[in-house]
């Protein structure tokens, strides 16, 4: 890659480190999300610590992270290849955030937008499904699980890729996976939360 590319994902990451949630709690004088509810520093927790309106500011921030990295890429005309490396560079951003420790979120959000910046029929797609299932059964983690499972064929039947943007899509299901490990045992087990709960 070129040295401007280089710079272009790790710009990425350094935006992705960039804890939205963390950063809405304090402009808005309400607790650490690390230290309350779930303790994890992303929009589902902060709905239960601080409402709707944080919460919405906070899934709008992550989202806008992943969307960025990739549409800068996008506009500067660079290829697939730093496509997805600036996107799951904003992606590992949020999970492993500089700026607080390496200690983040679980990424959905930011992934959504990574998404939408690759497709955003794929980003939509994913969107909806995370979106129905949500109504339906009101559980976050089965909702983002059961979307970013679906999300590579998305990207692979929307795009048309069939390398760096699929692979992309692929990696970051597999780690947002690892990351909720703890909630998918709490699904097996039937005590996993429901949206709106406050713990």
């Amino acid at each position: 890659m070129s040295p401007f590319a280089i710079g272009l994902v790790i710009a990425a990451y350094l935006l992705g480190s960039v804890s939205s949630a963390i950063v809405v709690c304090r402009l808005l004088g309400l607790p650490d999300p690390r230290t309350q509810g779930s303790g994890n520093p992303g929009a589902t927790n902060v709905l239960r610590v601080g409402g709707k309106k944080a919460a919405v500011v906070t899934l709008v921030g992550d989202m806008l992270k992943g969307l960025v990295a990739v549409l800068a890429a996008r506009w500067f005309g660079l290829g697939p290849h730093v496509l997805a490396l600036a996107g799951l560079a904003a992606f590992f951003g949020h999970l492993y955030p500089v700026f607080f420790g390496f200690k983040g979120g679980k990424g959905v959000a930011t992934a959504l937008g990574v998404l939408f910046g690759f497709s955003w029929l794929a980003g939509l797609t994913t969107a909806a499904t995370w979106m129905l299932v949500a109504a339906t059964l009101r559980i976050s983690s089965l909702s983002a699980l059961t979307a970013m499972a679906l999300a590579p064929i998305y990207v692979w039947w929307l795009t048309g890729d069939r390398h760096w943007l699929v692979a992309a899509s692929v990696i970051m299901t597999a780690v947002m996976f690892w990351r909720h490990r703890q909630n998918i045992a709490n699904l097996l087990h039937g005590k996993e939360s429901r949206i709106g709960d406050k713990r």
